[in-house]
C-alpha cells in the first residue's frame, strides 16, 4: 500500500513574514531594523491614483469631501493618495465602478513614475507581464492615451482582468496581448521606446496586502524566479531601442530577485545598459543593496531604490530604471500572424466611417471625429461591434495577434449601433445631446442593475441614452422602452 503524503504544515501571514524578516535582518543596521520592525506594526493605508482621462484633481478632492476621506499625497507619484480614514471601503463608490481612479499599494505607483513620458511625444510601450493591468493604466495615463501600450501577460486566467480593466479605465491606445515575455526580445528587436518589467516575483514585501499575501518561498521556488526574471529582462533589454529606458521592478525585498537579477545582467551583458541613478528623483534616500549573503553587487547597482516598508510606509517594493546604450545580442524569431481581418473584423471605408461619425454627433452632440484625429484612431468593426482601433498597431503589429485592441464605441451592426458603454464613460462630459437625469430616489434601484419606469412619451423613446445622476455623474446607459428606462449598465458593475 502506498504511503500517505504527510500534510503539510499551515503557515499564516504573520508567520511568514516572521520568517523573511528573520532573513533580512542582516541586510540592515540595528537602527533601520527597529524602524522597520516599528512600520510594520502600523496600518498600511489604502492608495489610489487618478484617471486623468475621466476626471482630475479638483473634481477628484470632490469626490473625497463626499464620502468624507482623508487624504495625503504620495510623494513620489503626483495623481495618487493615501486614504487615511474613510466612512466605507473606497472601493465601493461609483466613480470607482466607472474608472475613475484605480486602487494601488503606493510603492508599486513607483515604476511607471520613473519613465520619461510625455503626451507631446507619443511613445511606443511594452508593459511585459501587465496583469491585473494597474501598471498599464498608468502608463495609459501618464502619456494621456496618445501613445500605444501593449499590455502582454503569458497566463490564460489573467488576461480577463488585464482586458476589463484596461476598458474600465477608457483606454483607446491599447492591446492586449498573451505571450511569454521572454519572447518579446525576440521577435520585436530594437521596436520600444520605453519597456516595464514588473516581475514575477515571490511577494516577500513584509506587508500583507487583499493582491500580495505574505507567504512562505522555498530555496527552490526563489532561485527558479529569479532564472525567470532574468531572461524576461534579458527580452526587455533586447525589445527595447538603443537611448529608450525599461523600468525593472518586483513586489519583493529579497536581493536574489532584485539586486542579483541586475548583477547577472550587468555580467551577461557589459557595456549594453546603464542603471540610471534615482537619488534625485525620490523623496528620502532608498538606495539597493551593495551586497547580500556574501556577494558584492556592481556598485551600478545601488542606483536602483529599495524600498524598506519603513522609508516611504509602504510595503516593501523595488524598482529600477534602466538606459540601453548600446546592441545586444539576442537570438531572432518571426513573431506569431493573424491578420486582423482573420477575426472577422475589417475597418470602415472612409464612407461609412462619415456617415457613423455625422449620425454618432446628431444624436448625441458630441464629435468622435475630433477624438480619432487628436488619439490617432481609426474605426474598425467585428460581426458585433464598432472599435476606435490605435492607428500606430496597425503600422506596427498589424499582424500580431491580441485579446483586446482599442476601445468600443458602439455595438452591434453598421446600420443598427447603439452607444457602447466604454466610450460614453470615457467622454460623457462631452455629450450634449441624448442624455437624461435620473431622480435620487430611483439611483439605488438603478445601480443594482433594475429597470426603472419612465414616462412613454419621451422624445428618445427606443434610442440608448447617456443617464446621469441629480449631481451630474454619468451612471451608465439606458434605453426608453414600454414605459421603461432599461437598464444597460454592464454586468461586471451591478
Amino acid at each position: 500500500m502506498a504511503k500517505k503524503k504527510r500534510a503539510q504544515p499551515v503557515i499564516t501571514a504573520r508567520q511568514a513574514q516572521a520568517e523573511a524578516l528573520e532573513r533580512f535582518r542582516c541586510l540592515l543596521d540595528e537602527r533601520s531594523f527597529a524602524a522597520l520592525l516599528n512600520e510594520i506594526q502600523q496600518p498600511l493605508y489604502p492608495a489610489l491614483r487618478i484617471n486623468p482621462l475621466k476626471t482630475n484633481t479638483e473634481e477628484f478632492l470632490h469626490t473625497a469631501e463626499r464620502y468624507g476621506w482623508n487624504l495625503t499625497p504620495i510623494p513620489f507619484c503626483p495623481t495618487g493618495w493615501w486614504v487615511t480614514a474613510s466612512a466605507a471601503p473606497i472601493s465601493q463608490t461609483l466613480e470607482h465602478r466607472m474608472g475613475h481612479y484605480y486602487i494601488q499599494e503606493a510603492a508599486s505607483m513607483l515604476p511607471v513614475e520613473l519613465f520619461e513620458l510625455s503626451p507631446d511625444k507619443p511613445a511606443l510601450i511594452l508593459d511585459m507581464a501587465a496583469s491585473p493591468g494597474g501598471k498599464s493604466t498608468h502608463l495609459v495615463s501618464r502619456t494621456l492615451d496618445r501613445g500605444l501600450v501593449i499590455a502582454n501577460d503569458s497566463g490564460l486566467e489573467r488576461i480577463t482582468a488585464l482586458r476589463l480593466v484596461l476598458q474600465t479605465w477608457g483606454a483607446a491606445n491599447a492591446a492586449v496581448t498573451r505571450f511569454p515575455g521572454e519572447k518579446f526580445g525576440r521577435w520585436f528587436a530594437e521596436t520600444f521606446d520605453r519597456v516595464l518589467l514588473d516581475a514575477p516575483c515571490s511577494m516577500q514585501a513584509l506587508r500583507s496586502t487583499d493582491t500580495h499575501p505574505m507567504r512562505t518561498i522555498s530555496t527552490r521556488e526563489q532561485s527558479a524566479l529569479a532564472r525567470r526574471q532574468v531572461n524576461l529582462l534579458a527580452s526587455a533589454l533586447s525589445a527595447v531601442k538603443i537611448g529608450g529606458q525599461v523600468v525593472y521592478s518586483t513586489c519583493t525585498l529579497t536581493p536574489e530577485e532584485n539586486e542579483a537579477v541586475l548583477d547577472e545582467l550587468l555580467r551577461r551583458f557589459p557595456g549594453v545598459f546603464s542603471i540610471e541613478d534615482l537619488s534625485a528623483r525620490l523623496p528620502a534616500p532608498a538606495p539597493a543593496l551593495p551586497r547580500a549573503y556574501g556577494h558584492e553587487f556592481f556598485p551600478e547597482v545601488q542606483r536602483a531604490a529599495r524600498l524598506w516598508p519603513h522609508i516611504y510606509h509602504t510595503a516593501g517594493f523595488f524598482a529600477a530604471l534602466i538606459c540601453k546604450t548600446a546592441p545586444l545580442a539576442f537570438p531572432a524569431e518571426f513573431p506569431p500572424a493573424r491578420p486582423l481581418r482573420d477575426t472577422g473584423q475589417e475597418p470602415l471605408s472612409a464612407n461609412q466611417t462619415k456617415r457613423f461619425l455625422h449620425d454618432f454627433t446628431a444624436r448625441y452632440g458630441h464629435h468622435p471625429a475630433e477624438v480619432l484625429e487628436t488619439q490617432r484612431l481609426v474605426l474598425w468593426r467585428s460581426p458585433r461591434a464598432i472599435y476606435a482601433v490605435p492607428q500606430t498597431f496597425l503600422e506596427r503589429f498589424a499582424t500580431l495577434p491580441c485579446q483586446l485592441l482599442g476601445l468600443k464605441i458602439a455595438e452591434g451592426g453598421l446600420e443598427n449601433w447603439a452607444l457602447a458603454h466604454e466610450w460614453s464613460a470615457r467622454f460623457e462630459r462631452y455629450f450634449s445631446a441624448g442624455r437624461i437625469k435620473l431622480p435620487t430616489d430611483n439611483l439605488e434601484a438603478w445601480l443594482r442593475g433594475e429597470d426603472i419606469p419612465w414616462r412613454s412619451d419621451d422624445p428618445a423613446t427606443g434610442e440608448v441614452v447617456v443617464v446621469f445622476d441629480t449631481d451630474g455623474r454619468f451612471i451608465g446607459r439606458g434605453r426608453i422602452l414600454h414605459g421603461l428606462l432599461k437598464n444597460l449598465l454592464p454586468r461586471r458593475l451591478i
